[in-house]
């Protein structure tokens, strides 16, 4: 039997069939729905898929080819932006081309609230202990993105910040199909994208490569990027489908620092720092194995190996941002440091799904178990080289040398019950064992002792720990629906947070690992494809927060990592989409005209500790996104105006500080426009302007790397290019 993929253009609580009554009987083909499409590229998914329910939960679903946007450098601000509440740290410009992403008030810094996810399986160096996306997909091979709010904790892991999940586009229907594009950009850059796929017999295939050059906005900020992957299916039987699956990165950035506030407001493109580098070649392999028992029942199994690096050569934060590059007597620099970070992960998780009946309605288990086995191997404060090229050249032994290693078992389960036609109820638990292990040595930052180590022996910390939910989804029509959600999460500390972070920093030793209880409640749908809609509350209890904050000890000042008390996040998530060609009922060749606000207020509170009455860092209180779509026949455009009010740099709510690692991040305001034109159905041009007013602004304080200080986000950007598919 022959299967159609296909997106359906509202929401269907339901599909049925009537008698028709021609006496002759024709054969349908089957019809698989793997998404909703709601109007122009936003919905949500449907209630269970792929051994996942999501029946009653905050999500969302864009769908990347009908979104105007500058694909070619991954412009998150213009491609997810239509989401509500996320909020964006923007470091292209200061060394990471992957932007980081939080919701809710939660650290947005390399996503490492959220479970970040490419085909269902993680792409973050370790989802438990260094959760920090280096890699992201390139825009221009992607098929659809999931988000999932805080309910993620059941069926994807106890992250506090969710879920998101970069679908990659599949093989077309016919043998072979080529798609090549080439953008050209300000600042020199430069995107080719090449793609080919197809289906034989039963064998699916996908693969893509992408070469991307910027010559950088910032002094010292030029960036080679070259990113693949190669995906292939087959199709045994009607039940038994098996992939593998295998993407690539290859990189080298500059990184030209961090400025102070006075450097940064005299001219943000500036660059005190010429001989800093990283890279962080990334290799993923997956399989997969899709096995259907019976009409109602199925399985779903992935197998994910990462063999990845972060590598770095830099002049450390010796000085502050606002300090020029060492010269000595001889007229040589000083040496730079270096790092390196291996990372070596293996992941497995099995779903099952299963329908039943119990009376006239429908009912859905989903279960499911999860393995993986972390490895982290850090290596930092050696003494590299004099040079300003990039040279990982060690003229001294490793200032810390440690092995980290996290082995994590789980196993969720979730029921479905529907109860009439309109009322359903998902309540689920999930059990986790983690364990974490520590070997090596690290340099001393306690000035108290001579010994310039401190050795770390086999430290292990083992948790078992229960997460729960409950989901409610209440059909008040064919196309609308509340939701309400309650989940709890769980946050364990990161290695990363229990190694050094700078030569005056200190750490607390008694860190606790966190927690947090998210709360929704919503109504969501489409009417008569003129709206679309989808409007909640929130409530975010998250318990012992770790965080940074500015210490005064009377003799010197250092940030200090510790836990920073509770705080409690309330707020509005709202997307609303008017279709306004369907609202005046439009002729056709007038073209379809639509707005839309993705709007977010977020009021996040230190409620105990220390810092209770303060508001929590990089979390700012309203995020909103007003966008114009316009499209007739061939041509299409879009322009977005984006606004996000100022947040603190830390919990102590510093407005300011001489080094900027802490401070108030000001609010900023920005304009994006696109557009493009398909040409014979073959060829599209494609072009626009980011950041169309030149706005200086900027998203992130930091006191590591790609810092310290305050790190620009990019001025305006014009670009323009074309595709062609054949």
């Amino acid at each position: 039997m022959k299967r159609i993929f296909i997106f359906i253009p509202c929401i269907l609580s339901h599909m049925a069939f009537s008698q028709v009554q021609d006496t002759s009987l024709h054969e349908l083909n089957e019809v698989i729905i793997t998404s909703y499409k709601a109007m122009n590229g936003v919905g949500h998914m449907k209630d269970d898929d792929k051994g996942i329910i999501y029946s009653g939960k905050k999500n969302e679903v864009l769908l990347i080819d009908s979104l105007d946007a500058n694909k070619a450098i991954n412009n998150t601000r213009q491609i997810i932006g239509r989401i509500p509440g996320v909020n964006i740290i923007e470091t292209e410009s200061g060394g990471f081309t992957a932007n980081g992403i939080g919701f809710r008030g939660l650290n947005p810094y390399q996503s490492i609230e959220t479970n970040t996810r490419q085909n269902g399986y993680n792409i973050s160096a370790d989802v438990f202990g260094y959760n920090e996306a280096y890699y992201l997909p390139p825009m221009e091979a992607v098929k659809s993105i999931t988000f999932l709010r805080g309910a993620s904790s059941l069926a994807f892991g106890p992250q506090i910040g969710g879920m998101i999940n970069y679908e990659l586009k599949e093989g077309a229907k016919k043998p072979i199909e080529v798609t090549a594009s080439q953008t050209f950009g300000s600042y020199n850059m430069s995107n080719s994208f090449t793609s080919i796929g197809g289906t034989y017999k039963k064998i699916q295939y996908y693969g893509f490569v992408q070469y991307r050059y910027f010559g950088g906005w910032r002094e010292n900020s030029e960036q080679n990027q070259l990113s693949g992957y190669a995906g292939i299916k087959y199709n045994a039987n009607s039940k038994l489908q098996i992939g593998v699956e295998y993407t690539a990165l290859r990189n080298t950035v500059r990184m030209p620092g961090g400025l102070t506030d006075s450097l940064f407001n005299v001219n943000p493109q500036q660059s005190l720092r010429s001989r800093n580098w990283l890279q962080s070649p990334w290799n993923i392999l997956a399989l997969s194995a899709n096995y259907k028992i019976s009409d109602n029942t199925t399985i779903n199994f992935k197998s994910s190996f990462m063999l990845s690096q972060r590598d770095l050569v830099w002049r450390n934060e010796d000085g502050g941002p606002g300090a020029k590059d060492t010269i000595t007597p001889d007229l040589n620099y000083v040496p730079r440091e270096v790092e390196h970070e291996y990372f070596r992960n293996t992941t497995n998780e099995l779903r099952f799904l299963t329908h039943y009946q119990i009376g006239a309605q429908t009912q859905a288990l989903s279960f499911g178990v999860r393995f993986s086995y972390n490895f982290l191997k850090r290596q930092h404060g050696a003494d590299g080289t004099t040079g300003s090229n990039l040279d990982y050249t060690t003229t001294s032994p490793w200032g810390g040398n440690m092995n980290f290693y996290n082995t994590n078992s789980a196993v969720f389960a979730e029921h479905l019950f529907r109860i009439g036609k309109r009322l359903s109820l998902t309540p689920g638990v999930r059990y986790e064992y983690l364990s974490s292990l520590a070997n090596g040595y690290d340099e001393n930052t306690d000035t108290n002792t001579a010994s310039p180590y401190v050795i770390s022996n086999m430290q292990l910390r083992t948790r078992n720990f229960i997460v729960g939910g409950l989901g409610i989804q209440f059909k008040a029509g064919e196309n609308a629906s509340f939701y309400a959600n309650y989940s709890q999460s769980y946050k364990p500390i990161t290695y990363d947070q229990l190694t050094p972070f700078g030569t005056i920093a200190k750490i607390n030793p008694n860190l606790k690992d966190a927690s947090a209880d998210n709360i929704d409640l919503g109504f969501r749908g489409i009417f008569k494809n003129i709206l679309n809609y989808d409007i909640s509350i929130f409530y975010l209890n998250y318990k012992n927060r770790i965080g940074t904050v500015l210490v005064n000890s009377g003799t010197s000042i250092y940030p200090y990592r510790t836990n920073t008390g509770n705080s409690e996040h309330k707020g509005v998530e709202s997307y609303i989409e008017l279709n306004i060609s369907n609202l005046l009922d439009a002729n056709s060749n007038a073209g379809k005209l639509s707005v839309y606000n993705s709007y977010a207020y977020i009021y996040a509170r230190y409620v105990s500790g220390e810092y209770a009455g303060n508001m929590v860092e990089y979390a700012p209180k309203n995020i909103d996104r007003v966008g114009l779509n316009y499209k007739v026949k061939d041509f299409s455009f879009n322009v977005q105006y984006s606004y996000t009010s100022s947040s603190f740099g830390d919990a102590s709510n510093a407005k300011y500080s001489p080094d900027a690692l802490i401070g108030i991040i000001p609010s900023y305001q920005l304009v994006d426009v696109s557009a493009s034109y398909l040409i014979k159905n073959k060829y599209k041009i494609k072009c626009g302007v980011n950041n169309l007013t030149n706005e200086k602004y900027f998203t992130l304080r930091t006191s590591e790397y790609p810092g310290p200080g305050i790190i620009p986000s990019i001025g305006r950007m014009i670009y323009a290019g074309i595709t062609a598919t054949f």
